[in-house]
């Protein structure tokens, strides 16, 4: 654990120091390739304006973009909403689908529409989206430029975490999605195998999209993986900013990473063949950033059980099983026990944000083992 969490990124810094991304770029006289947005919605009414005004803002020659969004079955007022945009511009393609199928599968039916009307190939780029993040007017310029490098799969944006807050874990799940995003950039940099898209807003050259099988829980993740089993790159763009209301609550935030955990371990189980064994690429940094990450809780299960185990024997281990224990329950406790007199540490939250974060692998790890029948989701509830 030390190694994924500390090492691993440590050694990207070095070996990305004084380094930037070194693709080719579409610039001024260049035939810009044709841009596809796809994104499915479901009952994102109090967004949904705003990301559509996001998304018709970019400064993208108009006559090469469309848009193509897919409503899994909502029941409030995003079908119409979207449906008075879709009037009025007729790039806008919009589906209301009337059975809930899954991110996966509204994105599929959309790539199917976009892929129909436009072939797919190098000049034809997906922007796949969701209704949560709103993109910066450069955003799909930043993305589209990096597909003149041949081999260019994949490029992400960077989300921009708004609206932290000190009673929540906004400032520790912030942390990590910086922390994150500046190992994915270095990734890029490195070896352009980034190793994984945050998802929220990501382009994809058309001809590497792969349909998501109907029971595929992560499903930015499953395309990238398909797309380096063919040879394609993956990098981050840090420049192409979007922005994303934090998660404040607990709960949300457990329920959503147990269901991504669950995904996690769908594509670690598929791709076995690309991340061991763990040399070459992409499979060295798959392994280390992923693979050794996604196993965590069982590094802390195993440390536990054995800890307990050697504190029978003689009072070294007692103690050193002790400090252990108290290491990783003290500061959740103590977390807990100062939020409800309003006191707020940020250390102690990271701790308890990390053991949770765990326990979501954990349980995701569970959920997967007993079998995944459906992908159909819920928005978190955002600020």
């Amino acid at each position: 654990m030390g190694y994924t969490y500390v090492g691993y990124p440590l050694l990207l810094r070095v070996l990305a120091r004084g380094k930037t991304l070194d693709t080719l770029q579409f610039g001024p006289g260049d035939a810009w390739p044709r841009v596809s947005v796809l994104m499915a919605v479901h009952n994102e009414a109090r967004v949904i304006r705003q990301k559509m005004d996001s998304l018709l803002g970019q400064d993208y020659p108009p006559e090469l973009l469309a848009y193509y969004i897919g409503s899994d079955c909502s029941t409030d007022e995003t079908n119409a909403i979207v449906a008075g945009y879709a009037a009025t511009d007729p790039r806008i393609q919009f589906r209301a689908f009337t059975q809930r199928q899954g991110k996966p599968g509204i994105i599929n039916q959309l790539a199917a529409l976009a892929a129909a009307r436009y072939p797919a190939g190098q000049d034809h780029i997906f922007i796949i989206t969701d209704a949560s993040v709103m993109l910066q007017p450069e955003v799909v310029s930043r993305l589209a430029a990096h597909f003149k490098t041949p081999d260019m799969a994949i490029v992400d944006a960077l989300i921009v975490h708004t609206g932290m807050q000190s009673q929540g874990i906004s400032r520790s799940e912030d942390a990590y999605i910086s922390g994150e995003g500046r190992i994915k950039y270095r990734e890029g940099v490195v070896w352009k195998r980034m190793i994984g898209p945050f998802g929220g807003c990501y382009a994809l050259r058309s001809d590497y999209f792969c349909p998501v099988p109907a029971t595929f829980l992560v499903d930015d993740f499953y395309i990238t993986m398909r797309a380096f089993e063919r040879g394609g790159l993956a990098i981050s763009e840090p420049a192409a900013r979007c922005l994303e209301p934090v998660g404040h609550e607990i709960s949300e935030e457990f329920r959503r990473k147990a269901r991504i955990s669950a995904g996690n371990f769908q594509n670690m189980y598929t791709f076995r063949k690309l991340w061991w064994p763990p040399r070459g690429l992409p499979n060295f940094p798959f392994f280390s950033h992923k693979i050794l990450r996604w196993l965590g809780p069982f590094w802390l299960l195993g440390g536990g059980l054995s800890g307990a185990y050697l504190a029978a024997f003689n009072l070294f281990y007692a103690c050193a099983f002790g400090f252990m224990a108290a290491v990783l329950l003290l500061p959740p406790l103590a977390d807990a026990g100062l939020r409800k007199f309003g006191i707020h540490c940020l250390p102690l939250r990271h701790i308890r944000y990390f053991l949770l974060m765990n326990l979501a692998l954990f349980v995701g790890f569970i959920r997967y083992q007993k079998g995944i029948r459906t992908n159909v989701w819920q928005p978190p509830k955002r600020q």
